[in-house]
């Protein structure tokens, strides 16, 4: 398997435990531009780890500049969160969805420190990423044998737009394209509601933007006060994706907003949006109904915001 791919590599390549699953040979390249990264445990990193610190540092790289913390869970983000403490975005985030954690990996944009090192060896991780930790961080997360901690060397400033391409190897041949790494466009970023958001809904809606980005398509991140309430995505059609979203954040959607990777293709969403008293929407826009949503905001009084950039992740 690795001599098929060793020349288009400048290192050895190092061989994993296994793949996804036990039965499958995996490997891990590193090539001159590669992020650095450092394992300050004894614990092995797995192709299945690889999956999820790669998910982990993306999403948490959108908030390099800020206080974040991002758990992700098979490969995909199940609670963001900022706060006005790195403590704060990490309790608020594990709060999103308590259940996926067991076994989960979380990314920190800053340095993590005792107080949260402590609740962390206290759950079931298998892995915690930062830019640092402080001394009696390390020490008390090592006591975890199995917990992988990951210190990176490369900021996440850096690491947030180095990806340029992504590959994808199929029978019929491979697939290569540039690397999803598009911002909001302030000449396309457009208020096309009656009702007007206010500041911080605006930053609550670019706060879960930023997150559905990373999300399987169809993609739904309902938010709050820089707290995701819930995460949905690999649904094969938006409208069951809204709903779900909507059915986990349960009462906690009064007042909260809504992003999606793509456009809103039907009212049925919007209404169902209604229902649950979210306050606002952020998607794409456009679609062959898009007049008709828009009419059914205005009915209800609700805010939205097209972005006019689609985020599909297949």
């Amino acid at each position: 398997m690795n001599d098929n791919y060793e020349k288009f590599f400048d290192a050895e390549p190092i061989a994993l435990k296994y793949g996804e699953n036990p039965h499958q040979k995996a490997f891990f390249y590193k090539t001159q531009n590669s992020a650095e990264m450092e394992n300050l445990s004894d614990v092995e990193i797995s192709y299945n780890n690889m999956l999820d610190i790669n998910c982990a540092v993306k999403v948490v790289a959108e908030f390099y500049d800020v206080n974040a913390a991002v758990v992700v869970k098979h490969n995909t983000p199940s609670g963001v969160a900022l706060g006005k403490s790195l403590n704060e975005a990490y309790l608020k985030a594990f709060d999103t969805d308590p259940v996926s954690t067991f076994g989960a990996t979380i990314a920190f944009s800053k340095t993590v420190d005792k107080e949260i090192a402590k609740h962390a060896s206290s759950v079931c991780l298998d892995a915690v990423i930062a830019p640092d930790f402080d001394k009696e961080a390390v020490e008390i997360l090592q006591k975890n044998k199995d917990l992988r901690i990951i210190k990176l060397n490369t900021s996440l400033k850096e690491i947030r737009t180095m990806q340029e391409q992504e590959i994808h190897i199929t029978p019929f041949g491979t697939l290569v394209q540039e690397t999803d790494n598009k911002e909001l466009d302030k000449d396309t970023f457009k208020v096309v509601t009656k009702t007007k958001p206010d500041a911080e809904m605006i930053e609550d809606m670019v706060f879960a933007w930023k997150i559905a980005k990373h999300v399987k398509t169809n993609a739904v991140v309902i938010a709050k006060d820089f707290k995701t309430l819930s995460i949905v995505g690999g649904q094969t059609n938006r409208i069951d994706a809204v709903e779900t979203a909507l059915n986990r954040a349960c009462d906690g959607a009064k007042k909260a907003v809504i992003a999606c990777d793509g456009f809103i293709p039907a009212i049925d969403s919007i209404q169902a949006a209604v229902q649950c008293r979210i306050s606002g929407i952020i998607q794409t826009g456009g679609g062959n109904k898009e007049k008709e949503v828009i009419a059914c905001a205005d009915k209800y009084e609700l805010a939205m915001i097209t972005t006019g950039i689609r985020h599909f992740k297949h």
